[in-house]
This record gives structure tokens, C-alpha cells and sequence, in this order.
């Protein structure tokens, strides 16, 4: 049996009808950048969301980029984040001149808050806790050791669109929320794009501006900024989208469950707690002989992933940041120790069963 790590096409066949009827209507409409559609989409993700507003954009990285130009961060400003997550969450902090500073994470690979004290400084001004893996991140420990300090939470959702937090949605639960659409996404379209939920309206009209050249209207600019717009033709193929996004939901969450059932007695498998809920982009469990097991699948004809291999303190990319390895045990332990499973709507309950027979005969073949 063959277990591809995602299939796209899959999901697209599922809903090709209704995409290209919009391909059509949108096409004869003329309308290819921003218009109704994309009003209607804002809409329908704020409502997901359960904010006043959402603001499309190009991509998930522009999502938090824009945000933090709208708050005025900038040189001389440290931001807070994790550094075992995809590289856009520090990447989007240095693009705006701001310093990343990183905090360890917790088994559940995001922020620990009971690390967080020790990286505040008086230039903090804001803290990014990702949702990794579509586990929400405990944003009330955080709030708390935050405390009354002039401080923001911006929640990193790229990965985790539908998940509840106590029973809120991300992306509600700080001052702003950054998700992405890429097509490997939970909620995914026909190429990159991206939003950003807030409840705050002064942001929302900044972020408006911010995401179309700071323009106030066609011919005058208020700020310099950049083109972040979505297309319009996305926005289309999104509307269709999001009304199937809780069926795929409930589907992640099933296999999901399938893997824990069959695999928590060999493996360690996610941790969610028990008031929360998760929308696995990622199923990752952490095991001994990682690689060793990862080719044995490969030769299965089940592929796997690792996110991520390389935490970001340890990337060329942050060497000016003077981190080192040993900073952050907890990530780099796990880096050592985790991969991803196959995970998406269209994998059938057989894929996940032979993905779990492999891993067991592994383990078994391994233990005698």
C-alpha cells in the first residue's frame, strides 16, 4: 500500500465541480482584485474565528508581518516566539527590524509559560505563541505572566484554523491572530494566502490600508507599504472551502484519534488537554530510532516529514542573534525525536491502519 504524506489533488477532486463553477463566474465577472468576493470571505472567516473582523492577505507570514507594522514594532523592539516552529514565525519578527527572542517550549511543542518571565525585557512588545501543529498554545498562562505590562499577544494560527482554546477559537484570544490558507493548510486554497483575525477596529482599518499599499482610497497613499492583497479568485475558491472545513475538521480529529488508539502504547502521541481542541495539521508523535524508522516506512510506501529538523536558534539565518546550541534543551531534544504522519481528510481509516501496522512491526522487530 502506498501512504503519499498529503494528496492534494484528492482534495480538490472532492470539490472540483464547485471550484470551477467559481473559475467560471469569476473569470466572465471581471473582477480580479479584491471586490465583493473577498468582502464576503472576510466575512465568513470572522464569523469562523468568532471576531468583529478578518483581513485577507497574500500569505500567513504577511498576516503577522502586517500586523506587527500596524503596532509600530520595529528596531530597538524584541518580539517572543518559539523557536521549534516553521521559520516564517521568527522570519516575519526580523523583516519588520525587530529582535526574535525565544522561549523554550513544553511537550506539547509550544511555548512553556513558565519560562516566559526570564526572556522579558523592557523592549518586549509583544509575545507570539504558535499554535503548532494546531494545538492551541495556553494563552491565559501567558497572559498572566504578561501581566499588566504593555505587552501584545499576536497568536501564530497558520496552523491551526478551527481549534479551541477553553472553548474559544484561535485566533480570538490575543489582540490579533495570523493564519495561513497555503494549500498543505487545514483550510487551504489553490496557492498562498493568508489572514488576520482581530476584534480591535483601529487595527482592522490600519491592517486594510497596510495590505493595499497604504492607500486611503484609488489615488492617495497614507503610509508606504506593501501589496499583500488575496485574489479575488482565491477568495472565491474559499468561500466554497470554508463551508466544508468542519466535515474535514471532524475528519483530522477521527484519524487523529485513530493513530492515539493504535500507537500510545509504543509512541509518544500528542498531548492536547482535555478542555482544549486540536485540529491536527500535524499528527507528530516522538520516538526512539527516529530515522531508522522513517526509512523503514519510506520502504513501506509510507512517507513521513519531520517538523521541524533544524530549530531556528540553530539556523544560519539567526547566527547574529549569538544563540547557541544547548539554549533550548527541550527543542532540541525534540528535534531529535520527532516526525509526522500522514494526516488529511482523504486518507482512509485502511492508510492509517497499515501506517500503524508498519510502526508496530517496527517496534516488534526492533524488541525481539
Amino acid at each position: 500500500m502506498q501512504v503519499p504524506f498529503v494528496n492534494l489533488g484528492a482534495q480538490f477532486q472532492a470539490v472540483e465541480s464547485e471550484l470551477v463553477a467559481e473559475f467560471v463566474r469569476l473569470g466572465r465577472s471581471g473582477q480580479f482584485i479584491l471586490g465583493e468576493e473577498v468582502e464576503k470571505f472576510e466575512r465568513q472567516l470572522a464569523q469562523y474565528c468568532d471576531t468583529r473582523y478578518a483581513v485577507t492577505v497574500a500569505n500567513g507570514t504577511d498576516a503577522l508581518i502586517l500586523v506587527m507594522k500596524a503596532l509600530n514594532i520595529g528596531p530597538g523592539d524584541e518580539v517572543i516566539t518559539v523557536p521549534n516552529s516553521f521559520i516564517a514565525s521568527a522570519g516575519a519578527i526580523s523583516v519588520v527590524g525587530a529582535k526574535p527572542v525565544f522561549v523554550d517550549v513544553g511537550d506539547d511543542y509550544n511555548l512553556d509559560p513558565a519560562k516566559l518571565e526570564a526572556a522579558i525585557t523592557p523592549f518586549t512588545k509583544a509575545v507570539v505563541p504558535v499554535h503548532l501543529t494546531g494545538n492551541p498554545a495556553d494563552i491565559d498562562a501567558i497572559a498572566k505572566v504578561i501581566g499588566e505590562r504593555d505587552i501584545v499577544i499576536i497568536e501564530d494560527a497558520a496552523q491551526a484554523i478551527g481549534a479551541t482554546y477553553r472553548g474559544k477559537k484561535v485566533g480570538s484570544l490575543g489582540l490579533a491572530g495570523g493564519f495561513s490558507l497555503h494549500p498543505l493548510k487545514n483550510l487551504s486554497l489553490l496557492g498562498d494566502a493568508g489572514f488576520i483575525s482581530t476584534d480591535d477596529e483601529s487595527l482592522y482599518l490600519a491592517l486594510k490600508q497596510l495590505r493595499n499599499h497604504g492607500l486611503e482610497n484609488r489615488d492617495h497613499s497614507i503610509q508606504w507599504s506593501v501589496n499583500s492583497r488575496l485574489d479575488t479568485i482565491q477568495a472565491a475558491f474559499g468561500n466554497v472551502k470554508l463551508a466544508h472545513l468542519p466535515e474535514w475538521t471532524e475528519r483530522f480529529r477521527a484519524i487523529a484519534a485513530r493513530y492515539t488508539e493504535k500507537l500510545a502504547p509504543l509512541v509518544s502521541c500528542p498531548k492536547v488537554r482535555t478542555e482544549d481542541a486540536a485540529v491536527f495539521h500535524n499528527y507528530v508523535i516522538r520516538v526512539p530510532e527516529r530515522d531508522a524508522l522513517m526509512a523503514y516506512l519510506k520502504e513501506q510506501g509510507v512517507d513521513t516529514k519531520i517538523h521541524y529538523p533544524i530549530p531556528l536558534h540553530l539556523m544560519e539565518a539567526a547566527r547574529p542573534l549569538g544563540y547557541k546550541r544547548g539554549d533550548f534543551p527541550e527543542t532540541e531534544k525534540q528535534a531529535k525525536e520527532i516526525m509526522s504522519l500522514p494526516i488529511y481528510p482523504e486518507l482512509t481509516d485502511n492508510q492509517v491502519d497499515y501506517v500503524c501496522q508498519k510502526i508496530t512491526a517496527f517496534y516488534q522487530k526492533a524488541g525481539g
